[in-house]
């Protein structure tokens, strides 16, 4: 694609729209952004890139900036505007960022898709391969924006690139050599039109594979294990419940690889992650590091090394002998879900934020059985009592300090008070980061006032 002297508008200035400028200025394009936030919630960030050449409007979107793009590309997260459908109804090219950097990057994706647990599982991946020797480096959502890595890009490079719906939505050439699937289930129903549309989205990433190339599925989900028969690349699955005929799976409590040969990876017993979701993250990610010709040995030290990622059933502390954990990443149904199952102990659970569409009566069963008590926040928090009426006590909340509070009051030694929202955190934070540093802080403070009412 010859980027000099093109009109492209960049919808979005996050992080990815501040790559997508560098890099478009540097391939000598036109550059204009559009973005709903205001010049003030910006500040000097635009002024900087006007200097640069960089065109902008703020606090909105006009539908003739687009109508006068010869390509256009939204940020991971832009809903589908009428703007981009006027556009795409006049021919205008639209692609994602990562379409942009695949025509220009040397190199081989790994990219890994899924409802949950894509985070973890780019990260762990990319600790084996570098802890390997192997020149790999994390990218996407998770990281660094993949079109910031084209400029050094080379042929042996690897980038371990959690890839999005949102980002898959808009491609048609990029491709991974190897592709994972982790699960699928309703997601950001507030952005895509139906969970046929954010399926389909997501199947993108198995469409332009090759024969050469390799698809990690996940045999125990019906919807992800249907794809074995769309692409072309050579199928592998991971499996915690059944034995796999080439890939990866559990076996008598040990994990183990399988292609000609079986071969024992690590004791499940001895992986250091929490929660029985990390079991197929570490499962996937052990396969793609074996496909790529990483010895056992080094796969198994990486494993007992990693520690897992901040806000992801992080153990805070332990307040008299109450366990309060962390999973602020839980930004929807089934992630709540697999969160709550890991606990073998009754739990306070901390539920609400933002609706993504999700259906919060599926939380009933487990709910029923591990829960003694939900506490509620934010915008869903009415939607959430209502589905789950006649469950457990539930109480509202106006804040995570008061829920802080109430949840200690109502667990007792032995139990967990846990934050598994189930929703996003926008209505009251910037982010789930946000929201699960502000949880962790109350949690900490607490502990200090108690102790020093001991004291």
């Amino acid at each position: 694609m010859d980027l000099e002297d093109k009109k492209v508008l960049v919808v979005g200035l996050g992080r990815t729209g501040g790559a997508l400028c560098d890099f478009l200025l540097d391939h000598g394009a036109r550059v204009k952004v559009s973005e709903k936030k205001t010049l003030a919630e910006h500040g000097q960030a635009v002024t900087d890139w006007q200097k640069k050449g960089i065109r902008f409007e703020m606090g909105g979107h006009k539908k003739e900036s687009f109508l006068e793009a010869e390509l256009i590309v939204p940020s991971p997260g832009v809903p589908w505007l009428p703007e981009l459908e006027a556009a795409q109804n006049q021919g205008i090219q639209i692609v994602s960022e990562i379409e942009l950097a695949y025509l220009f990057l040397r190199g081989h994706i790994v990219g890994i898709t899924g409802t949950n647990g894509k985070s973890t599982t780019a990260t762990l991946t990319h600790k084996i391969l570098k802890d390997a020797g192997l020149p790999a480096f994390l990218a996407g959502n998770i990281g660094t924006p993949l079109i910031s890595f084209v400029e050094h890009s080379r042929d042996d490079h690897i980038y371990v690139t959690e890839v999005s719906s949102f980002q898959l939505k808009y491609t048609e050439h990029f491709r991974a050599s190897i592709s994972v699937f982790l699960n699928i289930s309703p997601d950001h129903l507030d952005w895509h039109s139906s969970f046929d549309d954010y399926y389909r989205s997501k199947k993108n990433l198995l469409a332009t594979q090759n024969e050469k190339d390799a698809a990690v599925l996940n045999q125990d989900d019906p919807l992800i294990w249907a794809l074995k028969k769309e692409g072309k690349a050579q199928v592998y699955s991971f499996s915690r419940k059944t034995e796999v005929e080439k890939g990866c799976f559990i076996q008598g409590g040990w994990i183990v690889l399988k292609d000609k040969e079986e071969e024992r990876l690590i004791k499940a017993s001895d992986i250091p992650l929490f929660g029985i979701h990390n079991l197929e993250n570490v499962i996937a990610g052990a396969l793609v590091s074996h496909i790529l010709g990483v010895p056992l040995p080094g796969i198994r030290e990486s494993i007992q090394n990693f520690q897992g990622l901040e806000h992801r059933l992080e153990k805070i502390t332990t307040i008299k002998g109450i366990d309060f954990y962390n999973d602020s990443k839980a930004t929807n149904v089934d992630a709540a879900l697999k969160s709550i199952q890991s606990f073998e102990r009754k739990i306070v659970l901390i539920l609400g934020g933002r609706d993504k569409g999700g259906d919060f009566k599926k939380l009933k069963g487990q709910v029923d059985e591990k829960v003694k008590h939900v506490l509620l926040i934010g915008e869903a928090k009415e939607k959430i009592k209502k589905a789950l009426e006649g469950s457990v006590p539930m109480k509202s909340v106006s804040s995570l300090k008061e829920a802080v509070r109430a949840g200690y009051t109502q667990a007792e030694a032995g139990e967990v008070v846990l934050l598994a929202p189930a929703c996003t955190s926008f209505d009251m934070f910037q982010n789930f980061e946000e929201r699960g540093r502000v949880f962790k802080q109350e949690v900490l403070t607490l502990a200090k006032e108690l102790e020093r009412e001991e004291s």
